[in-house]
């Protein structure tokens, strides 16, 4: 039998995460709408290259730089409690092995009821400790309950989201839509969180995977306008500027011989995309 299609709110997801709004298109008319579409359509076909010298943010640890320092606290202010103070999977099956069916069922129970006091605690503006009784509940909340665990986590992202721990939040929403891949609410929030994290390539991912499931949601029809724009000129941007360091370098590296790189030009086969390196001594 083909398993009830269960919504967010019979999961009872924490609402009015408090996300800073990103500028939207405005769009008023069906024929606003209609173009909005085709430009979707037209980017959908664009090429990202991902691996391109980090130009569209590459991995959360590519990301980091000398700033983990002030900065970094100020950005995930709750290393007071860490992602991974849920038990995992393995510890959790381990936990359960023993238990009868009715233990299951009553720890599930439990764990409901927890996550509603942390939705209360969430909508009274006590984030640290709703946190921490999302964290109880996925501590007893059985392993083959999926999109109740999965709701748990997004939980726990949204009171994240609120204490601005911009990286805990996506480890959440990651593992939230793990269990529970057509999870709307958690992958928006993890392409917001993207989007505030400058990895605007995996924002619009998730964005495009909202349009999937729910082709009516409006946000995620819009960033599909933004970001394709902004992303091909961040590469771009990035592209110069590895270009001129590798000038810099190459300047360096020739000098000695009384030469720059000045003295070889870059020409590109228009038929087959591939560039072959002239030499010309006049140019030094």
């Amino acid at each position: 039998m083909a398993e009830k299609n269960v919504t967010d709110e019979e999961f009872q997801d924490a609402l009015s995460e408090p996300v800073p709004s990103i500028q939207k298109v405005t769009t008023n008319s069906p024929k606003q709408d209609k173009l909005i579409d085709d430009i979707i359509e037209k980017n959908s076909k664009l090429c990202l290259e991902d691996d391109e010298a980090g130009a569209v943010g590459g991995k959360e640890e590519g990301n980091k730089d000398n700033n983990d320092d002030n900065d970094e606290n100020n950005s995930d202010r709750l290393e007071l409690i860490h992602h991974d103070e849920e038990l995992s999977l393995d510890e959790l099956q381990l936990r359960e092995k023993d238990l009868s069916a009715e233990e299951l069922a009553l720890n599930k129970e439990k764990a409901d009821k927890l996550k509603l006091e942390g939705n209360e605690l969430f909508k009274n503006g006590q984030a640290e400790r709703a946190i921490e009784l999302y964290t109880d509940a996925l501590n007893i909340c059985p392993s083959t309950n999926s999109k109740e665990r999965a709701v748990l986590f997004g939980n726990r992202a949204a009171a994240k989201m609120k204490l601005e721990a911009n990286k805990s939040a996506i480890y959440d929403c990651t593992k939230a839509i793990e269990l529970y891949p057509e999870y709307v609410r958690a992958l928006l929030r993890r392409a917001k969180l993207y989007e505030q994290e400058d990895r605007p390539d995996e924002a619009l991912t998730d964005y495009k995977r909202v349009y999937e499931i729910d082709p009516g949601q409006r946000e995620a029809r819009e960033a599909q306008v933004r970001l394709p724009a902004y992303i091909n000129e961040r590469n771009e941007k990035l592209k110069t500027e590895m270009m001129s360091s590798l000038k810099g370098l190459g300047d360096m590296i020739l000098k000695p011989f009384g030469l720059s790189t000045a003295n070889f030009q870059m020409k590109q086969d228009p038929n087959s995309g591939s560039y072959s390196i002239n030499f010309n001594q006049n140019n030094s």
